[in-house]
């Protein structure tokens, strides 16, 4: 193991046990300039991130190199948050600090017409790792309790029963051997419209500005109470939710890199033993 296996002394506690969303947790009291567990300040976070991601590649790597002796575990990221949170940071500075080789990566938009002629856990099925692989959902599932919801998509008693159909589906996951990190990425009102106003100050963010996110903004509160429901109705013990402010960015990356690198260590792994005579093989080797 390398020297930065341990928790770095900046965070007070576990990221994953600071962030965990726990009964009783509301929407409206999130902070989301906080940077709850981290007691260092924003110059610290270029060196930490660097230093953290070396680790989280090595798990990672390690989880990849399993998975070629026989291990069928895998890992599975889940970011759920309005737009500007700041998903595509996380796949950017996070997840990109691994080896591509073993990140499969997806993001969720609105279903085709063939998604669609399905169940709408069918193309999420489809998305899930494979062994030895850390996935990625940019969006996912929850939008089938979220935007479907908000927008009266389809009717209540189609949707209500989703939440109990989300728990079964994350407890067959999590018993064939993926470990989900969900994060519900949470961005101020304030803090969006600042964002959603650079774009439109920098051509080269026009691709990723949508007029209907001024709608979307407007329906902020039917939007709380989906997260909410969302949130008291599919945080369970074998998959919780982890809340993330997202006002800081670099903030945020190094809580969702730890919360990786976390679930990643209680998978207990070491390097897979060679299956051959190593002595031999060195010999074999001089000799060539």
């Amino acid at each position: 193991m390398s020297e930065l296996s341990d928790l770095p002394s900046l965070w007070t506690h576990e990221p994953h046990v600071e962030l965990m969303f726990r009964p009783g947790d509301t929407i409206h009291d999130i902070d989301a300039d906080a940077t709850p567990g981290f007691r260092g300040k924003k110059a610290d976070a270029p060196t930490l991130q660097e230093e953290r991601n070396v680790r989280f590649a090595e798990l990672q790597e390690m989880l990849y190199a399993n998975s070629r002796a026989g291990d069928t575990r895998s890992v599975l990221l889940v970011l759920q948050g309005m737009d500007t949170a700041g998903k595509g940071g996380i796949v950017k500075h996070v997840v990109g600090g691994g080896n591509p080789q073993g990140i499969q990566y997806r993001s969720f938009c609105r279903p085709t017409e063939e998604e669609l002629s399905h169940h709408y856990l069918w193309r999420i099925r489809k998305a899930l790792p494979t062994a030895g692989h850390i996935g990625v959902f940019d969006r996912s599932h929850y939008e089938d309790v979220l935007i479907v919801r908000v927008h009266n998509l389809v009717p209540q008693e189609v949707w209500e029963p989703r939440y109990d159909e989300i728990n079964a589906f994350e407890r067959e996951l999590t018993d064939s051997g993926t470990t989900l990190v969900k994060v519900a990425m949470f961005v101020s009102l304030e803090e969006q419209k600042r964002r959603l106003a650079q774009r439109l100050e920098r051509p080269d963010k026009y691709w990723k500005y949508n007029p209907a996110d001024i709608d979307e903004r407007l329906k902020w509160p039917l939007y709380e109470q989906a997260y909410q429901a969302m949130l008291d109705r599919t945080s369970t013990d074998y998959a919780p939710w982890h809340i993330v402010p997202c006002n800081k960015k670099w903030y945020s990356r190094l809580a969702i890199t730890e919360l990786l690198i976390e679930a990643l260590k209680q998978l207990n792994m070491s390097w897979p033993p060679a299956d051959f005579d190593v002595e031999a093989e060195k010999k074999r080797l001089a000799s060539a």
